[in-house]
């Protein structure tokens, strides 16, 4: 009886295991179908989802393009104001000191004309007749102690007398009034200074009266 049974269990192993070997072949079979049914779909999704996307990346980039450029644009602009305005800050700053420098300019030209006059009378004093007469002697004294004192004024503010006795003529602090011989010094010599210059802060507001020797 026992081999009787065991024939029939025998019969029965082999054929479940014929069984799984066929159902197992028939899933790979039927995996690799759908897998190969189902690649050709995937990639026709995956072209038509990039042909879709395609447009508007495009327009994406263009519009990074244009932000970029017009982003370049405004930051010139800005540069350009910043470079302006730094001027004109300049400028005004500029002209604000010079207002603050030369700002006595013209009262200073009035006051020239009275040094020119104290001037001249302290030149016009015979010196001889100084020890001779008292009053005359206080008065010259007066006029140059009151000239002296005027020029440590204008020292002070930046005001001083352009002598250029023997000095190269030059047109921006000279005026040339006539031409003189004289064969001891250069063509073009201030040989001698009818009226004293004056500059205020190395600017020349009044050119001195000279005459220079010939070429």
């Amino acid at each position: 009886m026992a081999a009787k049974t065991g024939l029939p269990l025998q019969m029965f192993g082999r054929r479940l295991v014929h069984l799984r070997s066929s159902v197992t072949s028939q899933n790979i079979s039927a995996l690799r179908l759908f897998s190969t049914e189902k690649q050709p779909e995937e990639a026709a999704t995956t072209e038509q989802k990039a042909s879709e996307a395609s447009p508007e990346v495009e327009k994406l980039t263009k519009e990074l393009a244009a932000a970029k450029e017009q982003n370049a644009e405004l930051l010139d602009k800005y540069k350009r104001s910043l470079a302006d305005s730094e001027n004109m800050r300049n400028r005004l700053n500029k002209q604000i000191s010079d207002a603050k420098i030369f700002g006595i300019q013209s009262f200073c030209k009035d006051l020239l004309e009275v040094a020119d006059t104290l001037g001249h009378a302290t030149q016009a004093v015979p010196k001889e007749k100084l020890s001779g007469n008292a009053d005359l002697k206080n008065l010259y004294e007066g006029l140059s102690m009151t000239r002296a004192s005027l020029l440590q004024v204008f020292k002070r503010h930046g005001l001083e007398p352009l002598d250029p006795i023997n000095q190269k003529f030059d047109p921006n602090q000279h005026e040339a009034l006539f031409q003189k011989e004289d064969k001891t010094v250069e063509a073009n010599t201030v040989v001698e200074v009818t009226k004293l210059g004056y500059k205020l802060h190395e600017r020349c507001i009044r050119p001195a009266l000279v005459g220079v020797s010939k070429c």
